[in-house]
């Protein structure tokens, strides 16, 4: 049997930036996959398609980094394609508005996320950096189309708002290292 390929002498730091983030990529096409199988026939449904487009162009922006870098996805990918459609469905289910807040909370937490990586990656790594903030860019316009189609206005916003972003973090710090 032979042995895996280095990973390019990545720091670590890096490999786990790459993995979380195609990790969370994929969790966001498939919330907007949720949402568009419950809202897609509505008049929400390509401003949704949209979002999830751009999602798709970052997830395969991730997935080339993980190819050429050599990086170990995250082993929570299979959990991440049921629990993101389920989320998105689950919030679209419970009315537009409440999918818009799940976006909200989502991108908040992404955009946390995103930024601390820049601001840990510096000048070094500028396709990484690049990148990350193209994303971070799309994400806080998501975040923004949520907020004009009043996902502060869902019943219970604060805490389905919590609860969402929440979820994320906890997300976002399993990826990292599973």
């Amino acid at each position: 049997m032979s042995e895996p390929a280095p990973r390019l002498g990545l720091a670590p730091d890096v490999a786990r930036m790459v993995r979380v983030d195609h990790a969370g990529e994929y969790g966001a096409v498939r919330i907007y996959a949720g949402q568009l199988a419950v809202l897609g026939r509505g008049r929400h449904g390509p401003m949704l398609a949209h979002m999830r487009e751009q999602e798709e162009q970052h997830l395969a922006f991730f997935a080339e980094q993980i190819a050429n870098r050599r990086v170990r996805p995250s082993a929570l990918l299979p959990f991440w394609h049921v629990a993101g459609f389920a989320l998105g469905a689950l919030t679209a289910a419970l009315g537009s508005r409440a999918a818009m807040a799940c976006t909200v909370a989502v991108e908040e937490a992404i955009d946390g996320h995103y930024a601390g990586q820049a601001e840990a990656l510096g000048d070094g790594e500028p396709e990484l950096h690049g990148l990350i903030e193209h994303c971070r860019a799309e994400e806080l316009q998501h975040r923004d189309i949520g907020l004009a189609h009043e996902a502060e206005l869902a019943p219970g916003y604060r805490y389905l708002y919590r609860f969402i972003k929440t979820g994320c973090q906890v997300a976002i710090a399993l990826s990292e290292r599973l």
